[in-house]
């Protein structure tokens, strides 16, 4: 079984197949964390895949980036050199770097900015931090894979920041609340969803590239490269 950490249940359930079990953060790290320890005694990988923000400033909506290592507590944790390697070949060889995972989204373009300036890293995501640690005390491979969904420059409006529920699923309730109270953020709203479709198909379209097993190599003919 590969082990797939993502952020919502729509990202699992492109993921998700007989080989891959895939389980939706919802931005709750702690439990989040939870299912992947109960789960990774039985995993051979543990992978972080799904959309992601864009912090270097080249990257655009619906591009894949592949971690060569995660920031976890400003520390970096490497990913497994083969099947990075295995990801990248099969997604034509996409944007390589640094990873930073944050427990909260970073929605505004100031804030990616120093970001990418401070640490050096080309996407956030909400996810990849914790299963780098899960992967790291289980002595399992590592992988992340990210498609851009918002770019450096863009900034999400406040209806973004709540559209989430902890487990995965869209909180239509919250994100109508927020239209309700701020109606000027209707058009940046529906542009940021705009996005997300091309987000979503790319990654659609990279998880056939990657097949079943999300580019998982025969770790028998080859060395294992764990923390």
């Amino acid at each position: 079984m590969i082990l797939a950490a993502t952020g919502l249940q729509r990202e699992a359930r492109i993921i998700a197949n007989g080989e891959v079990t895939a389980v939706a953060g919802g931005g709750d790290q702690t439990r989040l964390a939870a299912q992947l320890e109960a789960l990774a005694p039985r995993a051979r990988g543990i992978a972080s895949i799904g959309i992601a923000g864009g912090l270097a400033p080249r990257l655009k909506i619906g591009q894949w980036v592949v971690a060569d290592r995660v920031l976890v507590d400003d520390l970096p944790i490497a990913t497994d050199k083969a099947w990075s390697a295995a990801i990248a070949q099969a997604l034509g060889e996409p944007t390589r770097g640094t990873f930073l995972a944050r427990n909260a989204m970073v929605a505004r373009a100031s804030e990616k900015a120093s970001l990418h300036r401070s640490t050096g890293a080309i996407a956030v995501d909400m996810e990849s931090h914790v299963a780098a640690r899960i992967a790291q005390r289980h002595r399992l491979p590592l992988v992340a894979a990210r498609v851009v969904c918002d770019p450096a420059g863009q900034s999400l409006p406040p209806a973004a920041y709540v559209g989430m529920k902890p487990d995965g699923a869209m909180d239509i309730i919250a994100v109508l609340r927020s239209l309700l109270s701020h109606p000027g953020q209707l058009a940046a709203l529906i542009g940021v969803a705009v996005d997300a479709e091309r987000a979503f198909w790319s990654l659609l379209r990279g998880h056939r590239a990657l097949g079943p097993r999300l580019g998982f190599p025969d770790f028998d003919q080859l060395a294992v490269d764990v923390p």
